[in-house]
């Protein structure tokens, strides 16, 4: 509302100002999600997939993060985007860039700030209470198993300031409870997934790395980290190498920066699959722009997480219709009905893993009812129209408690 109308509107009678008020139309809400960066990763994709698809529809979406790069920027590259420099949670520059991100969203009269991660939680949530924001909210889309005890008391600090804490599944919700979260500040919203298109991946791998048309294919997607428990991928793959003369494991994803001066993690695996006599048998994409297809072109899709919130790519796998393998951790009972749409196994245990593999690999008939079961569970219960009618649903609820825009809560 300009400075003419409320010199107006505060001259007319009581009355008067109740009738404007009603006929005035409601401004979209205006959203920001906080995100690290635009690398290709599970919480950074569902967060472009709400934000692109919200945006217009009764919501002004734009960006903020730390780092502007990574690819999924692209896909969302018409939203604004505001970037915050990261330092160390306990410099003081980086309360300085909190006073500076309270005073953008202030400026731009935000009416919801969704932060997503630890490193957006403790950074963006905090500072839009601190600037009024009507709508703060904080997710959480992981066990914590990652972080030590000082990183979970400090996202539990932040999140004290937030409205609400979404989690992406019930398994980090009852985590969360028993670390002392208060039960009325949790919501669980499913991880949305639509159909992703994809016609001949086994071209694709035939194609691009030189992977036999008639070679069973057992793959991970995931960014190359030790909490994806690849190793005992590798392990159970070697036990399987006899009986399976021709089996290739396909790692698609690439590493995140490195923390210590030792080797890294995908290095740690080249040298596992050396020691383990598979090196030529395993090939690493690295970041790769047609994840849809290269998942197209597996025989069975493998999460042999250690740890695990809601995992989009078993969402993604079961909704191409891939069989599916991922350990008994997080939420991945919640999407895998041991033995109907995929199949569940302890996690760092090689040897159940390639039982569970090798019974894929030798029932072929078994594995495709197991992808077909896989696929419509995930339109069923999983659909990205659900997440997305779920979240816009809670962002009204928290930013207009009245029901009433912007314009009507100055004037009444």
């Amino acid at each position: 509302m300009n400075a003419a109308r409320a010199t107006t509107a505060l001259a007319e009678p009581a009355p008067a100002i109740r009738a404007a008020a009603i006929a005035t139309p409601r401004r979209p809400l205006r959203v920001v999600y906080f995100v690290c960066s635009f690398l290709v990763g599970g919480t950074e994709r569902q967060a472009a997939v709400s934000a692109g698809a919200l945006d217009g529809s009764g919501f002004d979406v734009r960006m903020a993060c730390f780092d502007k790069g990574g690819p999924l920027r692209q896909a969302i590259e018409s939203l604004p985007c505001e970037q915050f420099a990261q330092h160390s949670l306990y410099s003081p520059r980086t309360l300085v860039e909190m006073l500076r991100f309270a005073r953008w969203v202030r400026r731009e009269r935000i009416d919801v700030v969704h932060a997503t991660g630890f490193y957006p939680n403790v950074f963006a949530v905090p500072a839009a209470r601190l600037a009024g924001v009507p709508a703060v909210i904080a997710s959480i889309r992981d066990l914590g198993d990652m972080w030590g005890p000082r990183h979970r008391r400090l996202q539990k600090l932040a999140c004290r300031f937030a409205h609400k804490v979404i989690t992406n599944a019930e398994a980090v919700r009852r985590r969360l409870l028993a670390e002392g979260y208060p039960a009325e500040k949790l919501e669980v919203i499913y991880n949305g997934i639509a159909s992703p298109p994809a016609d001949n991946g086994r071209a694709l791998l035939q194609e691009g790395f030189a992977i036999p048309p008639d070679a069973p294919v057992i793959g991970v997607v995931a960014r190359l980290t030790p909490v994806k428990g690849v190793e005992y991928l590798l392990e159970a793959a070697a036990k399987l190498v006899p009986r399976f003369p021709s089996l290739r494991v396909v790692l698609v994803g690439g590493t995140q920066h490195r923390e210590d001066p030792g080797p890294t993690y995908k290095e740690r695996l080249e040298g596992r699959a050396r020691d383990l006599g598979i090196a030529d048998r395993v090939v690493f994409t690295g970041f790769h722009p047609d994840v849809p297809n290269l998942i197209r072109g597996m025989t069975v899709s493998v999460l042999p997480s250690l740890s695990e919130g809601l995992s989009n790519v078993l969402l993604e796998s079961m909704a191409l219709g891939v069989p599916v393998i991922a350990t008994r951790v997080g939420g991945n009972p919640e999407i895998v009905e041991d033995g109907v749409t995929g199949l569940l196994v302890p996690r760092r245990d090689a040897t159940a893993l390639a039982a569970a593999i090798g019974e894929l690999l030798g029932h072929p008939e078994r594995a495709l009812k197991m992808g077909e079961m896989g696929r419509k569970r995930v339109s069923e219960r999983f659909s990205v129209e659900t997440m997305l009618a779920r979240t816009a649903d809670l962002y009204r609820e928290l930013a207009n408690p009245d029901g009433k825009g912007e314009e009507e809560r100055i004037m009444c």
